[in-house]
């Protein structure tokens, strides 16, 4: 009977570490593959072919951007070691390039263009016509504003009402250009330079979209879906070395995540976190700033968590980027980024 029920109990605790494994997944970020074009946001075809290599060697589990949303909004589990593959812009080289490479492995991915800059004809962004083929083909077409502008920057006089109908208008176009073209209609939108703030957050929510970032970390369904992170892959993050441990990474499981805005004339910003659980020792929780080093940290309690620059940060992005080892997964980290806009007043 004894061994019966200790059965059960590892029974149970297997489903329970399968549930919470299958809450996680990785959406990672391109933009150029090529070896022509600027290094910061490039990786080449032979790296890029090394990343599709090793996911299929380590059996990872590419989907299409849209069911890895769905299940996540849904609480529904997804396989073990699930990623998407995302790309920015539209450049003409997302289909000389890495299209055949993706259909060579069956791998899905999705493309963020911006329609104003492919109705002006420009010569480094694919034409409708070329879209509408990969789309024909398996790749999810969508939105990133219309023409790659700032979209929490407000205009000259411009008063917040105005900027709020400025941008509504930006989005719902640029949303009904992409149906209109290639009959896709996915309700995202990655924000050009990763850049957002409470207000276009609040926006995208009311429009019923999901807001997609550019600052690391992994998903999981307690994550804010006005604000989603995805791992750069290109120019210093193309290393697989690193880029290992990020794809193995876990999203915490968060109650609350406490800021003023993500963009902000304070150069010392806080943040204040709440877990749900943690699978993770608190002296073993870190946080780094980018160009810094390493964040103070205030526990306020068991659970809750402040953390601040030793450092003012300069005029411009910045971030904080928080890890901790898994307690239940060995050689896997819990991930979280926090980015910051600073601006001068």
């Amino acid at each position: 009977m004894r061994a019966i029920k200790w059965f059960h109990v590892l029974v149970l605790i297997l489903v329970l570490f399968n549930t919470r494994a299958g809450l996680a997944a990785v959406i990672l970020q391109y933009h150029h593959v090529s070896e022509k074009l600027p290094a910061v946001t490039s990786v080449s075809e032979a790296t890029f072919l090394a990343h599709l290599n090793f996911l299929k060697t380590e059996q990872f589990k590419v989907i299409a951007l849209d069911k890895l949303i769905e299940q996540l909004q849904a609480g529904k589990a997804l396989p073990p070691k699930t990623v998407a593959i995302t790309f920015d812009d539209g450049y003409l080289n997302n289909m000389e390039a890495a299209a055949p490479l993706l259909e060579q492995f069956g791998y899905p991915y999705t493309i963020f263009v911006n329609p104003k800059l492919i109705d002006e004809k420009k010569g480094y962004v694919m034409s409708w016509e070329q879209l509408r083929q990969l789309a024909k083909r398996g790749a999810i077409i969508a939105n990133h504003s219309a023409q790659h502008d700032y979209l929490h920057h407000k205009q000259a006089g411009e008063t917040q009402d105005q900027w709020h109908n400025r941008i509504r208008q930006d989005l719902v176009w640029s949303q009904a250009r992409i149906k209109a073209e290639t009959g896709h209609d996915f309700p995202y939108i990655a924000y050009p330079y990763g850049e957002f703030d409470r207000p276009l957050q609040k926006l995208v929510a009311e429009l019923g979209l999901v807001g997609i970032g550019q600052h690391s970390g992994a998903v999981g369904p307690d994550s804010d879906f006005t604000r989603l992170p995805r791992f750069p892959a290109s120019g210093i993050y193309a290393n697989l070395k690193t880029l290992k441990t990020k794809l193995h990474s876990l999203p915490f499981s968060l109650a609350q995540a406490q800021y003023q805005d993500s963009v902000t004339d304070d150069p010392t910003p806080s943040i204040t976190l709440t877990f749900k659980e943690m699978d993770f020792y608190q002296n073993q929780f870190a946080c780094f700033v980018s160009g810094v080093g390493r964040a103070e940290l205030t526990w306020e309690g068991e659970k809750t968590v402040t953390i601040t620059t030793p450092k003012d940060l300069p005029t411009g992005r910045s971030r904080y980027n928080c890890t901790a080892p898994s307690k239940q997964f060995s050689g896997q980290f819990y991930w979280y980024s926090q980015p910051w806009v600073i601006t001068r007043a």
